[in-house]
């Protein structure tokens, strides 16, 4: 069902969204024709066409005579065109006919619009907690047969368990505590996923049974009910209708410099009007240097620079997971975001 309105509302969405585009820059080296590949992404189809990808939907000419034309499968043709000087781009079934066509794929087999491996891990995990929520959290509070770490297959005592609890739960960990890029105000902790666990006997303490996990469990370890994440197969990439500004305040795998494809946290989220497909600019910040003609110990702080692209995939109250789509230079901690 949830899957049904995806497509419901993506197919809504394209049908609406087919405007006039006189802002749209082309990539210089665009081709007028591409045939679509297996392990190609939506976003690195449209790149070959536009300069701003996320932009796609604007010049999409929608082919009535095909089902669910939003969904591209490989072999699938994508050409590009002209009507009244305005770019369009048609998609034409692999045997490039107009002609009624019922797809018989799944939509599993059509191209998503990101690399939905570089993300799959963290539809679920990590979450963010702030430091209440945490501390109000059931813990583990011992192991069976005096074992001093958990592994799959061990069992563990958790107390602050609710009676009527859920039947699972994951196991986690309290990680780095994210800042607010401007005024370092606490914004949460990111809780670091640990292993799952199900519940065995409630009491207290309660027993649960560890398993898959991707590292020992310690006592003071913290449950959180499980989550499936959102079924999201293709993201709809769009620019915020507002004006956001923020920070990028982490980087997953805690690298000093950011690139394509890798996974970053901004300092805003739902409170600031961030969703699920937003598209935002990055900047590198301008450094702070001396002005040496003016002496006397005088600053200037150089502008920002459009660096990158990112696209937000998982929003939390205050804070956001993006992608980063685009880097143009490299990128890192503090850099801007904003709506482009």
């Amino acid at each position: 069902m949830a899957m049904n309105k995806i497509v419901g509302l993506l197919v809504g969405l394209l049908f609406c969204w087919n405007v006039l585009a006189d802002n749209i820059e082309l990539n210089p080296s665009h081709p007028d024709r591409y045939v679509v590949v297996k392990g190609d992404t939506l976003w690195d189809i449209s790149a070959r066409f536009l300069q701003t990808p996320w932009r796609w939907p604007d010049i999409w000419q929608a082919n009535d005579q095909i089902e669910n034309p939003h969904l591209i499968y490989p072999g699938d043709i994508i050409e590009l065109s002209f009507i009244d000087g305005q770019p369009r781009l048609t998609l034409k079934r692999g045997d490039g006919k107009l002609s009624p066509s019922i797809r018989r794929s799944s939509l599993e087999d059509a191209i998503p619009t990101i690399p939905i491996g570089d993300i799959a891990a963290f539809l679920n995990n990590p979450r963010v907690m702030t430091q209440e929520e945490h501390d109000a959290a059931p813990y583990v509070v011992a192991f069976d047969d005096e074992h001093i770490l958990g592994s799959p297959g061990y069992k563990a005592y958790v107390r602050s368990l609710d009676e009527n609890s859920e039947e699972g739960y994951s196991v986690v960990r309290q990680g780095a505590e994210f800042k607010d890029g401007e005024t370092g105000e606490s914004l949460g902790f990111e809780s670091v996923f640990i292993a799952e666990s199900t519940v065995e006997r409630t009491g207290d303490p309660a027993t649960v049974m560890v398993s898959k996990a991707t590292r020992e469990v310690l006592k003071g370890d913290r449950l959180l009910p499980a989550v499936e994440g959102p079924v999201v197969q293709n993201y709809f990439p769009r620019a915020p209708d507002s004006d956001i500004k923020g920070r990028i305040i982490a980087v997953v795998d805690g690298v000093s410099q950011i690139g394509k494809h890798n996974i970053v946290v901004i300092d805003r989220g739902q409170q600031n009007g961030v969703e699920v497909g937003h598209v935002l600019q990055i900047d590198r910040a301008g450094e702070t240097i001396r002005d040496v003609v003016a002496g006397g110990g005088a600053e200037v702080t150089l502008p920002d620079e459009k660096a990158g692209t990112l696209m937000v995939f998982r929003v939390f109250e205050r804070v956001s997971y993006g992608l980063v789509m685009k880097s143009r230079h490299a990128l890192h901690l503090l850099d801007v975001v904003r709506t482009p």
